[in-house]
């Protein structure tokens, strides 16, 4: 079965900062998509679930236009209550990480500028959940 994740952040620069580390570090193991909006994200789990592909991780910014991080996942928790969900944020106020991890079962909050060895031990942690 192949499994993704899916990094959400309304800064491309964030988002091809974040598809470098993770690539480097998880190679080929994983499906990466990259969403510029909350909205964007939502279709992206859709249409991954409807093609057989499981999201194991979301990594999303909180302060994004429209739809803020934590409605996101609060949203995407509700349909895919199995996925781990990670905050990566410079912004985020205490009561919207609070609110995550009340709502959405969030993992884990990391905050900007994060270390990518952090990141990537932070997810693969999260990943021990499905055994991999």
């Amino acid at each position: 079965m192949k499994a993704a994740i899916l990094c959400v952040d309304d800064e491309s620069v964030i988002l091809e900062s974040l598809e470098m580390q993770l690539e480097g570090h998880f190679d080929s193991r994983y499906v990466m998509e990259f969403a510029e909006s909350a909205e964007e994200a939502l279709d992206i789990l859709n249409e991954l679930e409807g093609e057989g592909i499981s999201v194991l991780v979301i990594i999303s910014d909180w302060l994004m236009p429209g739809m803020k991080g934590d409605e996101f996942l609060i949203k995407a928790h509700k349909t895919f209550p199995h996925i781990v969900k990670i905050m990566l944020t410079g912004q985020a106020d205490h009561e919207a990480i609070e609110r995550a991890r009340r709502d959405a079962d969030l993992f884990e909050c990391i905050y900007k500028p994060w270390d990518a060895d952090v990141l990537t031990g932070t997810i693969e942690r999260a990943l021990e959940k499905f055994g991999d």
